[in-house]
């Protein structure tokens, strides 16, 4: 049997034959993926994350399989390969859905429409980017996670820039960038444990080792928000509509520091390492509960009926989870701040992941992508060159895969025993596969993140990607590090190293 039959038969527990990949067979779906995708883009421009994109990936998903089976494999292989990468997102689909469920909630309880009320008292246009982004930054470092950060603050983040007259599209960068910077960092985050673990290296050893680029981006991307801030001279509102706007909310919502009380129990939710599907969903949840209490009047322009009682409040809540909330102040900035929400509203998502995965795991249990990139890493002569492969390789995956912990657990199995043989510390590995394959994934429209990032904060992955700096940033130090020679450690300066880790997979970590 070859190396993909025997993967087959671990996974499925059945005997499969069938032959490798050619070259021109590994090739084939990633072209017909370039041009599906690209064509989509061009006829529907943004609107191609709304069916065409979906159907482009899907597409692409049926003419791997039509190789796979050209090449002797039989449909039961290409079902439960396809199964497999659908079942290694199902908890990114139930944040998914319980993010779209908060989104509504949290605006019927009010707490969306305080953090902007007070946003736009406290902030200054000219330093919102900047403030955007450290908030961020320090939310996500003390939380872990960068989907439960852009889900929450980024959220009132970008609400409130529509409000304040700042740009949206820059405000989401800074939000990305922040959420991932502390998401990098921090000893919570699962994406973080799991690249040091696959490198058996120690958690902290791989947090110092990564330091020394994300604090450099870090700061490149303060100075970039900081000059797009002052450089801006369309920045800013009329003061008498900003007063408009305020008075909307006010007279909507019982503004109040009450209304944060969600936001603080999911906080302590992920601080105790709660399932951030159950987090979300129970904060969510007491959002909606909350409302009844201290909205009555946002309940009822979320469920204008005449009936009265508890099941009129049970009718409300209930709604909103599914379908979201709807304002009609007759403000637009504020009715499209407040109208959304609803698990409804993260389907087509949903859609646009399950495509993504089931392409990427037929290329990936079929041998397509080893096939393209083992050739490559032989004319990586040197640390820079390989360094820029390893990146490459995990940028690579994050858009073919779609997938971040593909992306982060294949390029460490392939480059683990290049990088040991050139003598290079394996926690230079683990820094290299996280600004390559996790800091990245957000930038892919159709990747679980970038997916998700568009879709709880209603800014296109295209539209805030040139302004996530320190997610393009991080990728470039690692590879300049790699050509210049610093930081980059050797095994002599290594400590000895961990135990192996326990056989982690992508579909046993919950999402970021």
């Amino acid at each position: 049997m070859t190396a993909i039959d025997n993967k087959a038969s671990e996974n499925t527990g059945t005997i499969k034959t069938g032959r490798e990949p050619s070259y021109a067979d590994a090739l084939m779906p990633l072209i017909v993926l370039a041009v599906l995708v690209s064509g989509a883009v061009g006829l529907f421009g943004l609107d191609a994350m709304n069916g065409p994109l979906q159907v482009a990936m899907m597409m692409s998903a049926m003419v791997a399989a039509i190789i796979v089976l050209k090449n002797g494999h039989n449909w039961d292989s290409v079902s439960d390969a396809g199964r497999r990468g659908v079942s290694s997102v199902v908890s990114a689909i139930f944040i998914l859905l319980a993010v779209g469920a908060l989104i509504g909630t949290w605006n019927m309880a009010g707490t969306i429409p305080t953090l902007v009320y007070y946003g736009l008292s406290l902030i200054h246009p000219n330093w919102f980017y900047v403030a955007s982004l450290l908030v961020c930054a320090i939310i996500s470092l003390g939380i872990g996670s960068s989907w439960t950060t852009v889900g929450t603050i980024g959220i009132g983040l970008v609400g409130l820039s529509t409000l304040a007259g700042v740009s949206p599209a820059i405000t989401a960068g800074a939000v990305v960038s922040g959420a991932y910077t502390g998401d990098k960092l921090s000893p919570l985050s699962e994406t973080t444990i799991l690249a040091a673990q696959l490198t058996n290296n120690d958690l902290y050893v791989h947090l110092r080792h990564q330091a020394w680029v994300s604090v450099p981006a870090l700061v490149i991307a303060a100075l970039g928000f900081t000059v797009l801030g002052l450089s801006d001279r369309s920045l800013g509102v009329d003061q008498s509509l900003m007063n408009s706007e305020l008075l909307a909310l006010d007279q909507l919502f019982w503004i109040t520091p009450i209304n944060l009380l969600p936001l603080l129990l999911l906080v302590i939710l992920s601080i105790r390492k709660v399932p951030a599907s159950l987090a979300v969903m129970s904060a969510a949840l007491f959002a909606g509960v909350l409302a009844c209490f201290t909205q009555p009047q946002a309940v009822l322009i979320a469920f204008p009926e005449a009936a009265v009682g508890l099941e009129y409040y049970i009718k409300a809540v209930w709604q909103v989870i599914a379908t979201g909330y709807y304002s009609n102040t007759g403000i637009p900035p504020v009715d499209e701040l407040l109208s959304r929400g609803g698990m409804s509203s993260m389907l087509l998502t949903i859609w646009l992941i399950i495509a993504a995965l089931a392409f990427g795991s037929l290329l990936d249990e079929f041998g397509f992508l080893s096939k393209l990139v083992t050739p490559i890493l032989t004319r990586a002569k040197s640390t820079g060159s390989l360094i820029a492969t390893t990146t490459a390789t995990a940028i690579g995956l994050n858009v073919v895969t779609a997938d971040q912990y593909v992306a982060v657990v294949l390029p460490t199995r392939l480059f683990k025993v290049e990088f040991q043989k050139r003598g290079l510390a394996t926690k230079n590995l683990s820094r290299v596969v996280s600004n390559g394959a996790i800091v990245t994934s957000p930038l892919i429209p159709w990747n679980s993140c970038g997916a998700y990032m568009a879709a709880v904060m209603g800014v296109p992955t295209l539209v805030y990607l040139p302004y996530a700096i320190f997610n393009y940033v991080s990728p470039m130090l690692d590879m300049f590090y790699g050509y210049t020679g610093f930081k980059i450690a050797r095994i002599t300066d290594e400590p000895s190293a961990a135990a192996e880790p326990g056989g982690e997979t992508p579909h046993q970590l919950r999402a970021p």
